[in-house]
């Protein structure tokens, strides 16, 4: 048998849809990204939504459009996507790095500790679709006048306390200034590539609008003044940051099936669980009780000091198995382009790159099978069992 890491979930309503937009002649931005945009803002509760060509797009406008420059420190987390890191460098601003908790997420104690004076935002990533404590990341944004923006490429479809994760719920106090959503081919829903970024705030809002398309006063498909619709001005240098009506009509699609999505995964999660729990080789994903997972990534854990073989051999002998495992994700400090900002002191991160050597992504998608799951499971056992330790001490003992 062979297991992918991801098959896309595509079906005749996606395809039916391009065929419409395709007729009815508007491929760029236009009236099915705007639909797109508001089913969007209905599902995850915000007043406005911007669809844009990636969540780093989405990330990138809502560091722009709220000021981040040269000078200006953002806190984020080592076990991310480059691309956390570099719409940071990209609008000039400094990454600074804070270690991450038991549940592979940004710890807020390690936050706290590397506030300085010229810390201007804080950007916490929902590691493979489980929430961050986003409560306390608030209350320490609140008390040093910080803004928060939220990485949801992963959580599309988790909630947080009852509420969709950058969907900024009140009381007064919690909420984050903007949230940025990937609709890339592998994620919860997808359009190919494409993302969401959100914003309680219509100033902001507006602003990353402009920003979006080039800084033009107008977008392509309302660009009408009392000088005619040819007329438009640019206040400022932009991006090419829009989505196409292509893949919004994807996307629209994708959206009104994301809960059936969601619940597959948590099947799925489950019957993992059921099959790995247990074994001493491994230990199972976290979750917490205060939230709901998005299961984009089901993130094993192996206990290496219980096996004879490394992550990376594991995963050797997985695609021996037809089995696509990934890793998520090379840590930041990792990287040669970071290594500047990462080997300074203050960007220390021990539990991120102790963490890292024992991940193990496994294939998790809606239109896996049971029998596929169980594939993997009882792939993953059959190897820990052939490499284990302890089995090499039970043969000693023989001879």
């Amino acid at each position: 048998m062979k297991v992918p890491f991801h098959r896309p979930s595509l079906g005749t309503e996606e395809i039916e849809a391009v065929n419409l937009t395709l007729a009815s002649g508007w491929l760029t931005t236009g009236p099915r990204t705007a639909e797109f945009e508001q089913e969007f803002k209905d599902y995850v509760g915000v007043p406005n939504a911007l669809a844009v060509n990636s969540c780093t797009a989405g990330l990138h406008l809502a560091l722009a459009a709220l000021g981040l420059g040269p000078g200006d420190e953002v806190i984020t987390t080592p076990l991310t996507f480059c691309a956390t890191v570099n719409v940071i460098m990209h609008t000039g601003a400094t990454p600074v790095l804070a270690d991450i908790g038991p549940d592979g997420n940004i710890d807020p104690e390690s936050i706290a500790s590397r506030i300085t004076n010229r810390t201007r935002a804080l950007l916490p990533v929902h590691y493979a679709g489980l929430p961050c404590k986003m409560d306390d990341i608030w209350s320490l944004a609140r008390d040093r006048g910080l803004y928060v923006v939220e990485d949801c490429a992963h959580s599309l479809g988790a909630t947080y306390h009852g509420a969709q994760t950058g969907s900024s719920p009140l009381p007064e106090g919690r909420g984050s200034d903007a949230a940025a959503y990937s609709f890339y081919a592998t994620k919860n829903i997808t359009t190919g590539e494409g993302g969401m970024v959100v914003t309680p705030h219509s100033a902001i809002a507006d602003k990353m609008k402009v920003l979006c398309l080039h800084g033009i006063s107008r977008d392509a498909w309302n660009r009408y003044s009392d000088k005619g619709n040819w007329y438009y001005e640019v206040g400022e240098p932009g991006f090419k940051y829009n989505m196409s009506d292509i893949q919004s009509a994807i996307g629209i699609e994708q959206l009104r099936k994301l809960e059936r999505f969601t619940e597959c995964r948590e099947r799925h999660v489950k019957l993992y669980d059921k099959l790995l729990g247990g074994v001493e080789h491994f230990e199972l994903p976290p979750r917490n009780d205060e939230s709901r997972h998005a299961w984009h990534i089901y993130a094993l854990r192996l206990n290496l000091d219980r096996l004879r073989i490394d992550r990376a051999e594991f995963m050797d002998q997985l695609r021996e198995r037809g089995i696509g495992a990934s890793v998520h994700f090379i840590p930041i400090p990792m990287h040669p382009f970071f290594r500047e900002h990462a080997d300074l002191p203050h960007n220390a991160c021990p539990e991120a790159m102790a963490l890292y050597p024992r991940l193990i992504s496994l294939p998790l998608f809606p239109s896996m099978t049971e029998e596929e799951v169980t594939y993997v499971a009882e792939s993953v056992k059959a190897i820990a069992a052939e490499h284990s330790k302890s089995r090499t001490v039970a043969m000693d003992a023989v001879v």
